[in-house]
């Protein structure tokens, strides 16, 4: 088989195969490419050496059975026999899942997360959005250090775990979706820079040397990313990608690599002739993230929506530290105005960045579907100090109304695994950093985070101890208990509502109506014909909805945490506290 690597910069490159050694020629079509022919078959290993160097890993290894300062090693695509067949599933009325592979099992692998995947089809998810697979150091981590961008993490199952995982996901009818991270590597493993100019002094980043997106050899760069995602897309038949942090992707040049990305994928769609999707993560509130190329664009197809997630989030616990305080000033207005308008800083002045943040988005032009909506993320739970969810310290009744705000409103609705039952497990940061100075170093710069706003250094929990991320694993002995049977019930039916009454996933921004009163605590909205009302009010409320458009009735109850009649003759609902109801007019 042949072997290729970019190394612009090198005098010789050699392959080293199976303990062979084979020296690289020039490639004389492609500026910076070496080639060789060698004798290799699945599984084998390889590395190459730049200038009489180390033996490194192959910078587009698919496999690193060793993880990422080991060999790499051949990976031959098509010797899986896939089952399913598979048309794909179009993002524009899904019900999303972020799920992390090492935790969601106590066995933290491929398989044992797919022996659970039918628990997600009966409770009605469309598409299983992994947080990223590709390897970094360790066993256990979140795996945004990852090093090898077009490999998958050995302890998860490597490249035919994830294959099966796959498999599994389509054969019960669920897309997947995989986070991939573009922005930075991990610091641990990384050997990019021996080949070439992958990094950039041109600009910095949280991160140190940004990726090269813009300076001399990001043609290259550019190739390597984009080549990546396709094969993701291509080789394990995933559905779309979550891309992350899309706002630290340092590029000045006139067409971005975001649009070349979306370009590249829209091509690749209709090659396969089934449905991909790109999700960004941004902070930017920007639309032209998801406004299509044609129109002047980047061209993605949906991106997180946290303005959604900080109204709601203010609105439920009150916090107002940080990001939280603009929005927790009028909390339920906050979650108006992105209702609404989806993003509420949309040219306003951001406290938390000192400046005027965001760009208005026109509704009439932008589908619904385009934004995420959520209650919580790994981000929003894991980098909190105790990694402690909305259910450490909600009722029931407030985590039912968070639900009914996320699955009956109008964006694109996500859910964090475990949030379905109310899990009670915390979700907090690990790393298993082999680096001893690097661990240190996470493990200080975290007590010390956290010091700051007021914790002592033994309460923040050691990411480098293997018990941060077993206490990290869901429960799942608790959805056949108590409380978490009855809220996972709850959010089957609404999931049902959702995928049943057109109301609920029309597109159509414009048409989504608010009221609500700060005082008093109830918020309630109109989408076509259905009416949803939520009390976070820890009393009875009563809430003026009017008779419905037809004027024949105060309409019907669809759906109801507590038991709740329909408005009466004087349009008035009356709501027990932390209670929600969906109402269809009539």
């Amino acid at each position: 088989m042949r072997f290729e690597v970019w190394a612009p910069e090198a005098d010789t490159v050699v392959l080293e195969a199976a303990e062979v050694r084979y020296p690289m020629e020039r490639d004389p079509l492609r500026e910076g490419w070496w080639g060789a022919e060698a004798e290799a078959a699945d599984g084998d290993r390889y590395g190459f050496r730049v200038d009489d160097g180390p033996l490194l890993p192959d910078p587009r290894s698919r496999r690193q059975p060793d993880g990422p300062d080991g060999t790499s090693a051949v990976v031959d695509q098509g010797a899986y026999a896939w089952r399913t067949g598979w048309a794909g599933r179009r993002l524009n009325r899904a019900v999303l899942y972020e799920l992390h592979v090492g935790t969601y099992t106590p066995e933290g692998t491929f398989d044992a997360a797919a022996e659970r995947l039918g628990h997600l089809a009966e409770l009605g998810i469309t598409h299983v959005s992994l947080m990223p697979v590709c390897p970094f150091p360790g066993v256990n981590g979140w795996g945004y250090e990852g090093v090898s961008l077009w490999a998958v993490h050995e302890p998860y199952g490597g490249p035919e775990g994830l294959k099966r995982f796959v498999d599994t996901a389509h054969g019960l009818g669920l897309g997947v979706v995989l986070d991939v991270v573009h922005n930075h590597l991990g610091p641990s493993g990384n050997y990019l820079p021996a080949f070439g100019p992958y990094f950039t002094d041109t600009h910095h980043t949280p991160w140190g040397a940004a990726v090269n997106l813009d300076a001399p050899g990001s043609d290259e760069v550019r190739d390597f990313l984009v080549g990546s995602a396709l094969a993701w897309l291509r080789d394990y038949r995933l559905d779309g990608l979550r891309l992350d942090a899309v706002h630290a992707l340092a590029d000045t040049r006139a067409l971005t690599f975001l649009e070349e990305l979306s370009t590249a994928v829209d091509a690749l769609a209709a090659e396969l002739g089934r449905p991909l999707g790109l999700i960004a993560e941004s902070d930017l509130c920007d639309p032209r993230t998801t406004t299509p190329r044609t129109a002047g664009g980047l061209g993605l197809h949906a991106q997180w929506n946290d303005d959604f997630h900080h109204a709601l989030h203010t609105a439920l616990t009150g916090e107002s530290q940080g990001y939280y305080a603009d929005f927790a000033r009028a909390p339920l207005a906050a979650l108006a105005k992105t209702v609404t308008s989806v993003f509420f800083h949309d040219g306003t002045f951001s406290s938390f960045r000192g400046r005027s943040h965001g760009r208005p988005v026109d509704v009439s032009r932008s589908p619904a579907h385009r934004f995420v909506g959520y209650a919580q993320t790994h981000d929003q739970i894991g980098n909190r100090a105790l990694g402690d969810r909305l259910a450490a310290s909600l009722s029931p009744g407030l985590q039912a109304c968070s639900a009914a705000l996320v699955l009956t409103g109008p964006f694109t609705p996500m859910l964090f695994m475990g949030e379905e039952w109310g899990a009670r497990t915390p979700w907090q940061f690990f790393t298993d950093h082999t680096d001893p100075e690097l661990a240190e170093a996470v493990r200080n710069g975290r007590r010390r985070e956290f010091g700051a706003h007021g914790w002592a250094e033994e309460e923040i929990p050691d990411p480098q101890d293997p018990a941060t991320r077993d206490r990290s694993c869901l429960d799942w002995t608790e959805p056949e208990r108590g409380p978490h049977a009855r809220l996972l019930a709850w959010y089957r039916e609404l999931i049902a509502l959702r995928r049943a009454l057109p109301d609920l996933h029309d597109p159509d921004l414009a048409s989504v109506k608010v009221a609500y009163d700060e005082d008093a605590r109830w918020f309630a909205y109109r989408r076509g014909d259905v009416r949803v009302a939520v009390s976070l009010a820890d009393r009875p409320v009563a809430i003026p909805l009017g008779l419905g458009r037809h004027r024949r009735s105060g309409g019907r109850v669809l759906a109801a945490w507590q038991p709740v009649e329909a408005p009466g003759a004087d349009g008035v609902l009356r709501l027990p506290p932390e209670s929600c109801v969906v109402l269809a007019d009539e």
